[in-house]
């Protein structure tokens, strides 16, 4: 499924985020920035040694990287130039800012691949694994998050690709996109 928003080309496609090939995938990392499970495990796995020691001196610089920020590393061994690194909230149950601080992932790592003058980023469903952010409400945060920022900076990229593991998942990110876009959507 896709549409088009303010220039941009954004695509709900289900796959694996580690064969992507757009200039930057996003990790849905841990705030040590050191791997771990899921799709953050699985991004350092394919991305190699390499992606390891440039987050070791991130952490050195500056400690890790909290809940909604984000941070960049080369791609290592992967398909995609650039790893985005950001850290999605933990889900308590809605009461604590999650919604908020998933937003700000999502427009941190946008921000940042502008920065680099990126021009296609993938991201995976950020906070629904592990974290337990419901699916459904995570999807509309995410694709809010997405179009508000095209809005702001019209064409700033060709293209920005959420990619969903499992059919559930993108049946749910589908589900948003057509809420929030109503007509359009192909």
């Amino acid at each position: 499924m896709e549409v088009t928003w303010s220039g941009t080309r954004v695509l709900l496609v289900q796959g694996d985020i580690t064969r992507q090939e757009t200039d930057a995938i996003v990790n849905a990392a841990n705030s040590s920035l050191l791997g771990g499970g899921g799709v953050d495990g699985a991004i350092h796995r394919a991305a190699g040694p390499k992606l390891h020691e440039e987050c070791l001196a991130i952490r050195a610089r500056q400690g890790g990287c909290p809940t909604g920020q984000a941070v960049i590393t080369t791609g290592g061994n992967l398909p995609a130039r650039y790893v985005i690194h950001t850290v999605g909230p933990v889900w308590y149950g809605g009461e604590r800012g999650e919604a908020e601080l998933l937003r700000q992932a999502y427009t941190n790592s946008l921000r940042l691949a502008r920065e680099k003058g990126l021009r296609s980023i993938a991201f995976p469903s950020i906070s629904t694994g592990a974290y337990r952010f419901p699916i459904g409400r995570a999807a509309a945060v995410a694709l809010g998050a997405v179009r508000d920022f095209l809005d702001g900076y019209p064409g700033a990229f060709a293209e920005v690709r959420l990619v969903l593991y499992s059919a559930a998942d993108l049946a749910a990110y589908e589900a948003a996109l057509q809420a929030l876009s109503g007509e359009g959507v192909e």
